[in-house]
């Protein structure tokens, strides 16, 4: 038996697969939260508790970078290691970043499973990319190697974030105060919605009714409040902060596209962007992931779709698992 996990800042998510079955045929799938477990080997613990299965090869996609077997991962405070994973389940591990799980993932999905905001003039044959905004912000490139996609793991995310105009600046400047270094993963996160929300408030041209203050307060998730607040339209303060949030994430894709040279497309992976549609679809995010220059042409020939089906990672790290028993040297560790 497989075991394949699709591991969160906030959830891991974690099911049991067989050859027979293929990558979509998960067996006993548990979601368990990430933060209530110290270690990424007690989050197995408790899952092995739950069935008697031998398991072989086990899977894991990682929200950080994997290096020679391990992770120390940036948005919680664990330090993931192959061998010791290996005491826990028996068999073989393979640790994978997470998105590079959902590079493997994208292949397994049915036409369904994807919104197309621009159906753009694809070439199945050139590269893809896949940004997702969640806890952190993933990104990864998928090469074409004359046969299929194949995933590069990407820390993209972790890059300096690049203002744009005065009012990014001031977001900048802003968020200095908190931060010694300013990335993407610091603003096109579920936090960062948050910061951005707090940023326009704060310097002094919006205002918080105290209904929204209570609820902010209350909340587990206060990003969360303000995407719901936006698209009900119930607060300009956060509508417009939903909106610069899209605008950055439509930018940075955007830059994603560049770099990948992603003809094939970009996907939009996350679980946040699920939850957004009504926004994505409108022009804020494809204006500004177009907008780039004396390129704009060739960015507005790819196509960028929303993944809407959650186990793609999990799928992922299956798939990959299966490669890896079908030919070792396509899939190393």
């Amino acid at each position: 038996m497989i075991l394949a996990g699709d591991i969160g800042g906030t959830k891991s998510l974690l099911s049991l697969f067989s050859a027979q079955g293929g990558p979509r045929a998960a067996q006993n799938e548990r979601s368990l939260p990430s933060r209530d477990y110290p270690t990424l080997a007690e989050v197995l613990k408790d899952y092995l508790r739950g069935t008697r299965e031998k398991v072989d090869v086990t899977c894991l996609g990682i929200p950080g970078p994997v290096v020679e077997g391990r992770s120390e991962t940036p948005n919680i405070p664990w330090v993931v290691d192959a061998r010791e994973i290996e005491r826990v389940v028996g068999g073989r591990v393979i640790l994978l970043n997470d998105l590079e799980a959902s590079g493997y993932g994208v292949a397994t999905l049915r036409p369904e499973e994807f919104e197309t905001l621009s159906k753009g003039q694809p070439n199945p044959q050139g590269n893809a990319a896949i940004i997702a905004p969640g806890t952190g912000l993933g990104e990864v490139v998928l090469f074409w190697d004359g046969r299929m996609h194949v995933p590069s793991a990407s820390e993209g995310g972790h890059a300096d974030f690049a203002p744009r105009d005065h009012q990014e600046m001031e977001l900048l400047d802003y968020l200095l105060k908190e931060f010694d270094r300013v990335s993407f993963d610091r603003v096109v996160t579920g936090g960062g919605l948050r910061r951005v929300y707090n940023f326009l408030r704060d310097r002094g041209r919006e205002s918080e009714p105290g209904w929204l203050a209570d609820e902010l307060a209350r909340a587990e998730d206060p990003s969360a409040v303000i995407s719901r607040v936006a698209l009900e339209k119930r607060d300009p303060t956060c509508e417009k902060a939903l909106d610069l949030w899209v605008a950055l994430l439509g930018a940075e894709a955007g830059n994603l596209a560049l770099k990948a040279l992603a003809t094939a497309g970009v996907y939009l992976g996350g679980g946040i962007a699920p939850k957004i549609l009504a926004k994505l679809r409108d022009a804020t995010f494809l204006t500004n992931f177009h907008n780039k220059g004396r390129l704009s042409t060739v960015v507005g020939r790819m196509p960028v779709r929303v993944i809407l089906e959650a186990r793609v990672g999990l799928y992922g790290a299956a798939r990959f698992a299966l490669l890896e028993a079908e030919s070792p040297r396509r899939a190393p560790a």
